[in-house]
């Protein structure tokens, strides 16, 4: 005679089963999740490289200052050293620090898309002007092209955990560097509805793809009024100096209500001190001259304040994207940015790796969980960049999409309540069933807190061989193929893009 109990506990079970083979929906930890956990440095340390950092300002000061940013600087209170340089006194410094824009939005010109740079929330995104592409059938790396950029975008526009885009790769295949800018201009336009970031190579670029803007938004003037592209400009070179062409771009932009990114990207050893506390504080330093200049021209200006730590390999001099070095110097950049008060940007997931391999993951691991553990707001580079940055993958974009699910689920932590607790239920399932399989306090947490990889193999070493034995680069392609078939985003209409064809040399 068969047991009633059991048989009914047969039937719950089959139906649980039923119910966890449902795909849960919910996002257990989206982007924007808290960071700041991990402090490489203390206090003290900080303020002994702040203290650093002014000084280099106020003494040292800041080489090849263009004649407009010099006047500008002069009448705002720095100090002529002679020789061409110019000092950054610490009361002035401090005084735009107070005054700096310390949190802003970052649109998407779908609102939904926008999200808020600064306090203690972390994005991963991209960056990069990768010069090469690992093909896709060969497996070898080959120069990047126009179409690689509109597949890249269209790519990520797919991908939830890469918050924005920045054009990844530079189309090797268009020579004119008007045509170049426009068109990636146009890739981003036309691929994502992200928040999305480009450079300009020449200030005269500027008004032209504003215009390509305004038609995106809209009409004339729009994009000005909810700006959903920010720029990339390196107007500090280092050491100390500026550079005469960014420095050009940066007062366009002002004049054009673009964000924008002001990047230091020092490099330890070559161009600014092989000792870690050393470089932080010349690195630091430089972005303060670009926060001042930005200030200078317009007061609370949003900038992202970013201190890119670079490291090379000092046996070789080749530029080293992975590594502890590299893990750490970004965990404090980010550090001392938030210290600052300021909205931190900072590059990880560099990894030298070339292909999807170990290394890859280890160093794209390291890198960009520390950076977020850290504090860092926009997490540049952190998604498809290989080889040391000379080269994007797109199989590396949707592996690193996942690794982004898990590092946000880190971020989140855990939440300590009476009922996350579950006395009463840890109770009930002992004195019932004996497993907690079956319960709803079970079921709640299997849909608010955990994540389920899509890409990540949990199965049997049998199944997985039945299955082809396939690697997760071997999945990635497959994802890639998915997505490169089904999503064919038009997010610029007909008419507007009959109106940029008909004013730019749009190139197919």
């Amino acid at each position: 005679m068969t047991n009633p109990t059991s048989s009914r506990r047969t039937g719950g079970r089959a139906a649980r089963h039923a119910k966890r083979a449902v795909p849960v929906a919910v996002n257990p930890a989206a982007p924007g999740q808290v960071g700041g956990q991990y402090r490489p440095l203390t206090d003290a340390d900080c303020k002994a490289i702040y203290d650093t950092a002014l000084r280099l300002l106020s003494d040292l000061g800041m080489g090849e200052v263009p004649m407009r940013l010099w006047n500008d600087l002069i009448s705002a209170g720095c100090t002529d050293l002679r020789k061409g340089r110019i000092g950054m006194p610490r009361a002035l410094v401090e005084d735009i620090l107070d005054k700096a824009a310390k949190v802003f939005p970052l649109h998407g010109r779908d609102p939904n898309r926008t999200i808020e740079v600064g306090g203690d929330k972390v994005y991963f995104g991209t960056g990069g002007a990768a010069v090469n592409t690992l093909d896709r059938e060969t497996g070898l790396y080959r120069p990047s092209t126009l179409q690689d950029l509109h597949d890249f975008t269209r790519l990520q526009d797919a991908l939830d955990n890469v918050a924005w885009f920045t054009r990844c790769c530079i189309a090797t295949d268009v020579p004119d560097m008007h045509d170049l800018d426009v068109n990636t201009a146009y890739a981003l336009m036309r691929g994502t509805t992200k928040p999305v970031a480009t450079a300009f190579t020449i200030a005269e670029h500027v008004d032209p793809i504003v215009h390509l803007f305004d038609i995106a938004a809209g009409g004339e003037g729009e994009f000005s009024k909810r700006p959903f592209v920010k720029t990339h400009i390196s107007p500090v070179i280092s050491p100390m100096r500026f550079g005469e062409d960014a420095v050009e771009v940066v007062y366009k932009c002002i004049e054009h209500n673009i964000p924008m990114s002001c990047i230091t990207a020092a490099q330890a050893g070559a161009t600014a001190p092989a000792t870690l506390a050393g470089f932080l504080a010349q690195s630091l330093a430089e972005t303060l001259a670009s926060l001042v200049m930005v200030n200078v021209i317009s007061p609370g200006f949003p900038m992202v304040f970013s201190n890119w730590p670079l490291v090379i390999d000092l046996r070789s001099g080749a530029f080293a994207g992975g590594g502890g070095e590299t893990t750490v110097l970004n965990a404090a950049s980010a550090q001392l940015s938030n210290w600052l008060g300021l909205p931190s940007g900072v590059a990880a997931s560099m990894t030298d790796a070339k292909a999807l391999d170990a290394q890859y993951g280890v160093e794209k691991g390291m890198t960009s969980l520390a950076a977020a553990l850290a504090g860092g707001n926009l997490i540049y580079e952190s998604s498809g960049m290989t080889a040391a940055l000379l080269g994007a993958s797109f199989e590396a974009f949707v592996l690193d999409d996942e690794m982004h699910a898990m590092t946000y689920r880190a971020l989140r932590g855990i939440e300590v309540s009476d009922e996350n607790l579950g006395f009463d239920a840890i109770c009930a399932s002992i004195l019932g069933d004996g497993h907690f399989l079956g319960s709803e306090h079970t079921y709640a947490a299997m849909e608010r807190d955990y994540h389920y990889p899509s890409l990540a193999d949990r199965e049997q070493p049998k199944t997985w061989a039945d299955g082809g034995a396939q690697s997760a680069a071997d999945r990635a392609k497959q994802r890639v193929d998915d997505i490169l078939n089904t999503h064919n985003p038009a997010h610029l209409s007909a008419k507007q893009d009959a109106e940029i064809r008909a004013v730019f040399n749009i190139i197919d």
